[in-house]
Formats: structure tokens, C-alpha cells, sequence
């Protein structure tokens, strides 16, 4: 087939749909915390164990398990500004989905329609965030897995490269315990399998002992990093953890009623109904694998990704076969006529001009969004004016005053959830006005406080004397002391 065959250029156009739908604006609270904490690792060579943002939490230990992807936020933004950040984590995002469709069969056509209503499902995790390396890992982990699945057992080698890549994403994001789950669960089928008799015993036992000895080492390499053997009960204490469940969206199991997880819910659905009429029956790993990362999606909005990255293959598995069976897909031409060439050829150019346009128009939005989602004025005023500190800033603010602020000012909290704990809840009573919100305030002597003109802290402060309000705008409200003024 041709360079333009309809079947090459259906892929051209999904790569290029997937960059369009990952080319986004960046308004990601943490983001800017994780860019001050990038700057502050290249220019110390260190990685901070102790909390130096904030004067709530400060001095306190600080597990920084996020430090690598923090230095390529830095470095990247250094060299390129926002437009690099967009263009490199679309990237990274559009090449996660890429890999789930070469693992697919029904290709191009039903693996490519399975991986777009996938990406649907997890655009509400998109952004400029390490979660997008745990996203993209997981997905080189599950390919790794699907290889040595195959019964030629010189597929089995690709297993240690695992050690290799769970080295480089213990250092990049917390969610490093999601390669070794997927390695569990699938030795556990793989022997599931063998008990069976599913499989032969002596090609059971070696894919066993070689995935064993791979999850072993996986293990073994989490304390290569500048936290040590604190990562081993990391993410089960961030797990744990009550304040992140309860204040976090995406924690939370997601709301259906929401149009934001309405493709999770039809490609789960989907899903479904598809293993049911389908005569391909699932291996015990791909049950395995199903069950527990659908309870996942379930359990938080976050785990969404990885459920699709195991659903999505098999789905299209299932839909293949009722293709095969129900004739829905003809053979195509040999050689296409050169009428169908050139439309061929125009389309692939549009989708390239439309892909372009797409970031022009998301790289000159950034400003615009910047202004929008943070008090970038207040910002200004409390550079120009100086306001005492300490200040009480809202939530979401926090990682914006870090980048644009520290160390003039450290924050009350910010968006490391794991550090603050407890504080979650004097915050959360604070910024609304409700119950002792007083306490806060006078415990850690604060001066001047920044949050959104609505909130109820805010309109508490307008009609209280000791508090001057200085400043004002649809955005923030600063409020300073009377008694101690500017």
C-alpha cells in the first residue's frame, strides 16, 4: 500500500487528533510550585528533604518524590517557556496513546476509535503535571507485559527492561507503585493460568520465574533516590491519607453526572457488554487486570488512565472479532485512484495545519488563562507594596505566590496535600468564614491575607475593624492588619 493508502492516513490523522486534543493552555495550580522547586534543585544541586515554601510546615520533613520531573519542568521552561511545556507533555500524552494503539488489534480502524473514546476518558487528568510520566510508564509497562504474554519465549527478555524504566519513574512521580502492581496482578493470572491449566506448565513456569525475578528487581531499585527507603510506605500512606481524599476532586470517585466522565462511563459500559457477546473469552490476567483497575477508575478519578490502558486493548480484541464474524469492514483497494490520492493528500495537510494552529492558539492563550485562573495583580501589588508577613493565601494560590514570591514570602499552604495534612481542615474552615475560623489566622499571626473576593473569609474581614482592605479586583482581595498597616 501507498503512502497515502486511506488506512496510513486514518493513523496520520489519529497522531495528529491526539495532539490536538492533548494541546492545552497551562492552569495547573502545582505547576508553578513544581517549576520554583525544579529552579531551586539546578541551582543547589540538591533536592530539598525538608519544606522551604511555606512558614506553616516549615523546616518539617518532605518527601520531594516528584524531583526529576520537576528539573525537566525547569530546564524546558528555561529554554522554552510555556510553548515548550505544551508542546513536549502533548507529546508525551499523544505518544502514551500511540503505544496503547499499537498494542491493540483491529487496526487501523476499531483500534483507532477505541483510543480516541480512551482519550476522551482521561482528558480530565491532562496537563502539564508528572502524573503524565506515571501515565506514559504504565503504558510502556503494560506493552512489556503484552509482549511476554505471547507464548515465544524470546518475547521474555523485554521483562528486564522494567528495572531499568522503574529507576527512572520512582524519581519522577509517586505513582511508581503502579509498575509493580501491574507486575503482580499479572504474575498472579500467569500462575492463575498454569493452576488451569490455561496454559502449558514448562512455558507457565519460566514466563513466571522471569516476570518474578523482573518484579523482584523493580523492587528492589525504589530506595535509588534522594528519599531512600521512605518511598517503600510513601504511597501507601498517600493513599491512606483523609485530607486528600476529602479535599482533593480528583481523589474522589468520579461524579457521573458530570460531563467530564461521561466517556469513562461509556467506555466502561462498553467494555462490558462487548467481553459478554463476544466468543473471545478473557485470559485470567485480562480479568485480573480489568477487575482491579476498574475498581480503581471507581475508587478515584485519577486511576481512570490506567483502567482505560487495559480496557482499550482488550475492547478492541472483542470488537474485532464481532467484525470478523458480522463482515463489517471490506478489504481495501490495492492501489487507490489518483482522485482518492490527492483527497488523501489535502486531508493529511489540513489536519497539519489545523494541529498548528491549534498550539498557536493555546501557546497565546497562556497569558490570558494565567490572569484568569491566578491573582496575578494582587501578585503585582504585594511585589510593589510589601504587605507583613505572614499572609494567608488561598489553596490554589499557593504554588503561584511560591514561584513568584519565595522567598520574600512563604505560603500558608499549597498544593503538597502530603505535607500540610491536618492544616486542610483549619484552612478549609478560614477561607469559608465557618466554625473557629479565627483560630488560624491568630495561631500563625498572620498580617495579610489574600482570597478570592467571594469567598467567606473575605466578606468576614470587610465588616471586621481590624482589618484594612488594600487592595481589590475580580480576582483577589488583599486584606492587612489595621494595627499594623502597610
Amino acid at each position: 500500500m501507498g503512502l497515502l493508502s486511506t488506512r496510513r492516513v486514518f493513523v496520520i490523522i489519529l497522531g495528529l487528533g491526539l495532539l490536538v486534543m492533548a494541546a492545552r493552555a497551562v492552569h495547573d495550580p502545582d505547576v508553578w510550585w513544581h517549576l520554583r522547586s525544579g529552579q531551586e534543585i539546578v541551582a543547589s544541586h540538591h533536592v530539598p528533604r525538608r519544606d522551604i515554601f511555606s512558614y506553616t510546615r516549615y523546616g518539617q520533613a518532605w518527601i520531594a518524590h516528584e524531583w526529576l520531573s520537576e528539573v525537566i519542568f525547569f530546564l524546558i521552561f528555561r529554554a522554552a517557556s510555556w510553548a515548550g511545556l505544551m508542546v513536549v507533555f502533548a507529546g508525551v500524552i499523544a505518544g502514551t496513546f500511540l503505544l496503547l494503539y499499537r498494542q491493540c488489534a483491529g487496526r487501523p480502524y476499531i483500534a483507532g476509535l477505541m483510543v480516541a473514546l480512551g482519550a476522551m476518558a482521561t482528558v480530565p487528568s491532562w496537563g502539564v503535571r508528572p502524573q503524565m510520566f506515571s501515565m506514559l510508564l504504565a503504558a510502556v509497562f503494560l506493552w512489556l507485559l503484552d509482549k511476554a504474554r505471547r507464548h515465544d519465549p524470546a518475547q521474555l527478555r523485554f521483562l528486564w527492561w522494567m528495572p531499568l524504566l522503574m529507576l527512572l519513574w520512582v524519581n519522577l512521580h509517586g505513582g511508581f507503585l503502579l509498575g509493580p502492581a501491574l507486575m503482580a496482578i499479572t504474575l498472579a493470572g500467569w500462575a492463575l493460568e498454569a493452576w488451569l491449566g490455561v496454559a502449558k506448565w514448562p512455558e507457565a513456569r519460566a514466563r513466571v520465574l522471569r516476570l518474578g525475578g523482573a518484579l523482584a528487581a523493580c523492587v528492589a531499585v525504589i530506595p535509588l533516590n534522594p528519599n531512600g527507603l521512605e518511598l517503600y510506605r510513601y504511597p501507601f500512606q498517600t493513599l491512606q491519607a483523609r485530607t486528600i481524599v476529602n479535599y482533593i476532586v480528583e481523589w474522589a470517585s468520579p461524579n457521573f453526572h458530570s460531563t467530564d466522565f461521561k466517556p469513562f462511563l461509556g467506555l466502561l459500559l462498553l467494555t462490558w457488554l462487548v467481553v459478554a457477546v463476544s466468543r473471545k473469552r478473557l485470559s485470567p490476567t485480562q480479568i485480573l487486570l480489568l477487575l482491579a483497575t476498574a475498581y480503581g477508575g471507581l475508587s478515584a478519578a485519577r486511576h481512570i488512565p490506567i483502567f482505560v490502558l487495559v480496557a482499550v486493548p482488550i475492547l478492541a480484541e472483542g470488537l474485532e472479532e464481532l467484525a470478523a464474524r458480522r463482515h463489517w469492514f471490506s478489504p481495501e483497494e490495492a492501489s487507490l485512484p489518483p482522485a482518492k490520492l490527492a483527497i488523501n493528500f489535502v486531508l493529511v495537510l489540513a489536519v497539519c495545519a489545523l494541529t498548528v494552529l491549534r498550539f498557536r492558539q493555546v501557546i497565546q492563550s497562556q497569558a490570558a488563562g494565567e490572569a484568569e485562573n491566578f491573582p496575578v495583580a494582587a501578585t503585582e501589588f504585594l511585589i510593589r507594596e510589601h504587605p507583613p508577613a505572614p499572609i494567608f493565601n488561598y489553596y490554589d494560590w499557593g504554588g503561584y505566590f511560591i514561584a513568584r514570591l519565595y522567598p520574600r514570602y512563604r505560603v500558608f499552604i499549597d498544593g503538597r496535600t502530603d505535607l500540610y495534612g491536618t492544616l486542610m481542615d483549619t484552612f478549609s474552615d478560614t477561607a469559608r468564614g465557618e466554625g473557629n475560623w479565627q483560630e488560624g489566622l491568630q495561631k500563625y499571626h498572620v498580617q495579610t491575607v489574600v482570597v478570592p473576593p467571594a469567598s467567606g473569609l473575605a466578606g468576614l474581614l470587610r465588616i471586621n475593624p481590624a482589618w484594612k482592605k488594600e487592595f481589590e479586583d475580580k480576582q483577589a482581595v488583599v486584606f492587612v492588619k489595621a494595627a499594623v498597616g502597610r
